[in-house]
């Protein structure tokens, strides 16, 4: 039978991010995954313990490319440059491999999250906020600020949200672009407490 040899989790792992691209990261089950290797579902329990933990790979998997093609965006940027090019890299992995995109905010247990490339992420978010100079908990705010626009606009866009009006979605996305900086540059002081 046709892939019975071979499988390791690894491979189930990227066979699954694969099928997530294709099919959606939901539609993702050990049945289907078993079918695209020809052999029983109880022969993927050798690798894998359940759907729960098979999905876990495919996010771990997904951090893991989405972290490396950041990395090597922001390098040697800064400012708006570095700002823009992490913001792209996003967007171009949601619409190359939408299922994995959606895997990597798959929720991941505590222990499981501090040990994935979710911890790169927050620190090239961090590199990326350095060169605007915001302090503690500024930083923290425009991290989960960043995350938010760029999830909320990417899923939006790749829903077809902006595909039925004008002006074009990439005009729009410069121009928050330009927004996200000019606001981070003149990102406005803690307010003091009463």
């Amino acid at each position: 039978m046709a892939g019975r040899a071979g499988l390791t989790a690894e491979r189930l792992a990227q066979a699954g991010a694969e099928l997530a691209d294709e099919i959606g990261f939901d539609g993702v089950t050990l049945s289907e995954l078993a079918r695209r290797f020809d052999v029983k579902v109880a022969s993927l329990y050798a690798h894998v313990r359940n759907s729960r933990d098979l999905k876990t790979r495919i996010a771990l998997l997904g951090l893991e490319e989405l972290a490396d093609l950041a990395a090597d965006a922001v390098a040697g940027r800064s400012g708006r440059d570095a700002l823009a090019a992490y913001a792209e890299v996003f967007r171009t992995y949601a619409r190359r491999h939408p299922g994995r995109y959606t895997a990597t905010r798959f929720p991941l247990d505590t222990g499981t999250a501090l040990a994935s490339a979710g911890v790169r992420h927050a620190r090239l978010t961090r590199a990326v906020l350095r060169g605007y100079g915001l302090a503690e908990p500024e930083q923290t705010h425009a991290v989960r600020m960043l995350g938010s626009l760029f999830h909320g606009y990417v899923d939006l866009e790749n829903s077809g949200g902006f595909a039925h009006s004008a002006p074009d979605s990439q005009e729009s996305w410069e121009r928050i672009v330009d927004a996200l900086d000019h606001l981070l540059r003149t990102w406005p002081p803690s307010p003091r407490p009463a």
